[in-house]
């Protein structure tokens, strides 16, 4: 009698049906940052994934589900992005905050091509309540992880971090960011290097009345 084994069947099906919805949402996304949301056909699309359009509707059975599944993943992908910059920031959690905000603020996240796709999605957030909550879940993540790295940089100057302090300086800060993004992917050229990332990280020092570099010590 032979003992059972885990089957690697259901496993390898699965990772495989991951990578064809990736694809076709890298696709999409490719369509959408050359052509705009118009141009983004499922005829297009299957073209560029060089698929059947019929398999596209396996996946997404609408393309209303894809283009949001490709939202989703542009959001994501620059939230990540952020975040994997902490991985090389120094342990002093005023260093972290400043690493995550120059990462928003620089190369690959301050991209025009990133702004390009930002922009042909905005326009469904009020017209499309799944794009409205893809849109929501989005912000709040990256607001959520903002607000966490501004209450342990607080902490660590000595400054008061209750909640309601917290949260609404996270609001401000990605405001700043936000802003600051934007007129880097749209005129980057103007801006010396670093010069936008500098600009937003003395912007935050001030609102939040610390200093960001540990070695300048806390208050400012």
């Amino acid at each position: 009698m032979t003992a059972n084994r885990p089957s690697t069947r259901k496993s390898f099906r699965r990772e495989g049906e991951d990578k064809r919805r990736e694809d076709l949402i890298a696709a999409t996304l490719e369509c959408v940052a050359e052509r705009g949301l118009a141009g983004a056909t499922v005829r297009e699309i299957a073209l560029r994934a060089d698929v059947t359009a019929g398999l596209i509707r396996y996946y997404f059975p609408a393309k209303d589900d894809l283009i949001g599944a490709a939202y989703r993943a542009v959001m994501n992908r620059m939230t990540v992005q952020a975040s994997d910059a902490l991985k090389n920031a120094a342990d002093d959690p005023r260093a972290r905050l400043n690493a995550f905000v120059t990462a928003n603020l620089g190369q690959p996240i301050m991209d025009p091509n990133n702004l390009s796709l930002w922009a042909g999605f905005i326009g469904m957030v009020h017209a499309d309540p799944a794009m409205a909550l893809a849109h929501r879940d989005g912000y709040l993540g990256f607001r959520d992880e903002l607000e966490a790295l501004i209450r342990e940089a607080l902490l660590a100057a000595g400054k008061p971090a209750d909640s309601n302090f917290t949260r609404r300086h996270a609001i401000a800060i990605n405001a700043i960011i936000d802003g600051l993004w934007l007129e880097g992917c749209l005129a980057g050229d103007i801006f010396a290097d670093g010069e936008l990332a500098e600009t937003g990280i003395t912007a935050i020092e001030a609102v939040l009345g610390i200093s960001l570099n540990p070695e300048k010590g806390g208050a400012i």
